[in-house]
């Protein structure tokens, strides 16, 4: 088990140096902090709990683990809960993954050395192994946007499966019968569930869906997954994104083959983020609540911190009529 003296040897300082990073107490010089704070990652240490409790005082601040920064998705949530965390006294330390499971671990250490009161986490995979040092450190967790498995933490989330089939069921009620799906990135948890719940759906009216994923997140590798489909063999008229970016991917690929979005192919996606109102056409989604999703994150976290129980609302989808789909010509 690594100690404060395994990682004042690793870092080249003194244990009293050590100390004060972890504590957050003293003076330490910037480069100094540096090496400390990456000898913990690099060694994995974890503060114990009864440290934790012997502590005194608090450090007011809360870990904010996200997949990205550069997807507006979590551009937003990320602002949503920093204002609410400042709001109520609380500092967040925002760590972006980037979409990797060995940088998330890093941050990880980082945050149990910084003592962190509670953190928030929007994990890349659905293996909740590294977050199992923080529940052993006495750390409150909430977990945003997807689950975290095999442990007992609160999450605040959309129905990302019912998604999928909302957006399969307004494409059917207006009469499609040849449908593909694309999205990105493929490990994520929300999009696989969204994919589950549309091919589901479209099962269960007898029908199929060609499925690409991918790994990128962006506008234009999505573009580029759906310009495979609209280009060959038998086109789909109509293509269900996992998220708007996607979507809007979807359409100007679309547009880009010659094709008319929506009487040559209907597009829908799932967010609503402001992008989808100003593409044009403007993309018809299902919204999710994505303010609401950080506020509650916050509240139940902060609850958690205090030692209470709270019920949040349920946090309702909702299907946006706008003019990327249409019945088939």
């Amino acid at each position: 088990m690594t100690s404060i003296r395994d990682i004042a040897k690793y870092a080249g300082a003194s244990v009293t140096t050590v100390s004060r990073v972890i504590n957050n107490s003293g003076y330490v010089s910037a480069a100094t902090r540096f090496r400390v704070e990456q000898a913990i990652a690099d060694l994995a240490f974890t503060p114990s709990a009864s440290a934790r409790r012997m502590r005194s005082g608090s450090s007011r601040m809360v870990g904010v683990v996200l997949p990205a920064l550069d997807v507006p998705f979590f551009g937003i949530l990320a602002h949503v809960i920093e204002r609410e965390l400042f709001r109520r006294g609380l500092q967040a330390l925002i760590c972006c993954t980037d979409e990797s499971a060995d940088q998330e671990a890093q941050y990880i250490s980082m945050l149990l050395s910084q003592q962190v009161d509670g953190v928030l986490a929007a994990s890349v995979l659905e293996d909740s192994a590294q977050y199992q040092r923080l529940v052993d450190a006495g750390v409150p967790i909430v977990a945003i946007d997807r689950a975290l498995p095999g442990l007992s933490v609160k999450r605040v989330a959309a129905d990302h499966h019912l998604g999928g089939r909302m957006m399969a069921e307004h494409l059917l009620g207006l009469g499609h019968r040849r449908f593909a799906v694309i999205g990105a990135p493929q490990h994520s948890p929300p999009v696989q569930a969204r994919v589950q719940g549309a091919v589901q759906r479209l099962a269960e009216a007898g029908l199929g869906a060609q499925v690409v994923l991918g790994p990128a997140h962006d506008f234009d590798a999505c573009r580029a997954l759906a310009a495979g489909i609209l280009t060959g063999g038998e086109r789909p008229t109509a293509l269900i994104g996992t998220t708007d970016i996607a979507a809007i991917g979807a359409v100007h690929a679309a547009i880009g083959a010659g094709l008319s979005v929506p009487w040559d192919i209907s597009v829908i996606g799932f967010d609503d983020l402001p992008e989808s109102r100003y593409v044009l056409p403007a993309l018809t989604t299902v919204a999710q609540p994505l303010r609401e999703i950080g506020t509650q994150a916050v509240a139940q976290l902060v609850a958690q911190m205090a030692g209470e129980e709270i019920t949040l609302p349920d946090l309702p989808l909702r299907l946006v009529l706008r003019d990327t789909t249409a019945p088939p010509c």
